[in-house]
């Protein structure tokens, strides 16, 4: 189990979760307490009632290791601080509830972007806690001996979130149900994600490891399928497009098998396009996979269907192609991300 939390078994871990809408309650501050000393020769020992102690508040912290949402609950609750006591003790103040999220998470309340978290160790404060109350004790001066007063301890804020990652993969698998995405990934990481022979095996995003030699290790996702219409929210179709938003590089996996490559990738576009007007220009790879089923004798140069992007033909059922494919990807992730670049030049 990771010190997370989460609790997930491998095979849970498997299925990727990039959003959660959580809840976060901090704590409340103890109240302050009203005493007044009573002992053995001192029935009359003045106020003694002490401060209550401070409530925790709930804190976000990135963490490398962390790699998705799928530990949150829906609540996320901090804890009270202790009533204040007699005899001038104080309430212990709550620890701090920690939640590690992975770097790059982005959090927005009422669609509005609060905080995102870019670096190691980056904390955000979702709620605070509320601070304790004083005790009798404290009211006392030289107008006011014995006060009759204390106070209460602040409530804790209570905000929701809705958590969301920002880059969930290196790459991202595009294409429609059965094009072999699935296999695909399979084939170039160590993910298993349900393979079948029939559409929509897929139905949350996996997200698999590729492993290099020299022991760089590099994201790749499995998005499900698309249908004709999913910008327009048809079927899961909005929220399978959420996901391939969150990809750096776009691979369109086309299926050599059922012909039209053209067709395939002009309508993948489409919805792309259809969801966020650019989404479609983001850096893209053409995979025609099931190469495999090709005829001996059709001479066919693929490349030529596509010539402004790159081009690789795969097998992932048999493993054809797939060298070449893992190099690109190296290559992808050494790209520096634009984004990153945006906010060097804007420090200087």
């Amino acid at each position: 189990m990771n010190d997370n939390g989460s609790g997930r078994t491998k095979s849970q871990a498997s299925s990727f979760v990039d959003h959660r809408r959580v809840r976060c309650v901090a704590g409340s501050g103890g109240n302050g307490m009203v005493s007044f000393f009573r002992g053995y020769r001192k029935p009359f020992g003045g106020p003694d009632g002490g401060d209550g102690g401070n409530g925790g508040h709930v804190v976000f912290k990135a963490h490398k290791n962390t790699k998705d949402l799928g530990h949150l609950n829906s609540v996320i609750r901090a804890k009270d601080g202790e009533y204040g006591r007699t005899k001038s003790c104080h309430g212990k103040s709550a620890d701090h509830k920690e939640v590690l999220v992975p770097v790059g998470t982005v959090f927005k309340c009422d669609q509005k972007t609060v905080f995102e978290i870019n670096r190691e160790n980056e904390i955000f404060i979702a709620a605070r806690g509320g601070v304790g109350g004083r005790g009798n004790e404290f009211y006392v001066s030289n107008e006011v001996r014995k006060p009759f007063k204390a106070e209460f301890g602040g409530q804790g804020e209570e905000l929701v979130y809705d958590v969301e990652m920002r880059m969930m993969a290196t790459a991202g698998l595009v294409g429609f149900p059965n094009a072999g995405k699935s296999s695909l990934l399979r084939a170039i990481s160590r993910a298993k994600p349900k393979v079948a022979a029939y559409p929509f095996t897929t139905l949350r995003p996996h997200v698999g490891m590729v492993f290099y030699e020299d022991q760089q290790q590099i994201s790749v996702a499995d998005i499900p399928g698309l249908i004709v219409d999913a910008h327009k929210n048809r079927g899961l179709g909005v929220a399978f497009l959420k996901h391939i938003e969150r990809c750096r590089f776009l691979w369109f996996v086309l299926d050599y098998s059922a012909g039209q490559l053209t067709e395939q990738y002009e309508c993948l576009k489409h919805e792309l396009e259809g969801y966020k007007p650019g989404l479609s220009e983001r850096s893209s790879t053409i995979v025609v996979n099931k190469i495999d089923l090709a005829e001996q004798d059709k001479d066919e140069n693929l490349q030529s269907l596509f010539p402004n992007l790159p081009l690789f033909s795969v097998s992932a059922m048999h493993g054809i192609g797939l060298d070449p494919l893992l190099v690109h990807l190296r290559d992808q992730y050494e790209t520096p991300d634009e984004t990153e670049q945006n906010e060097q030049e804007n420090e200087f």
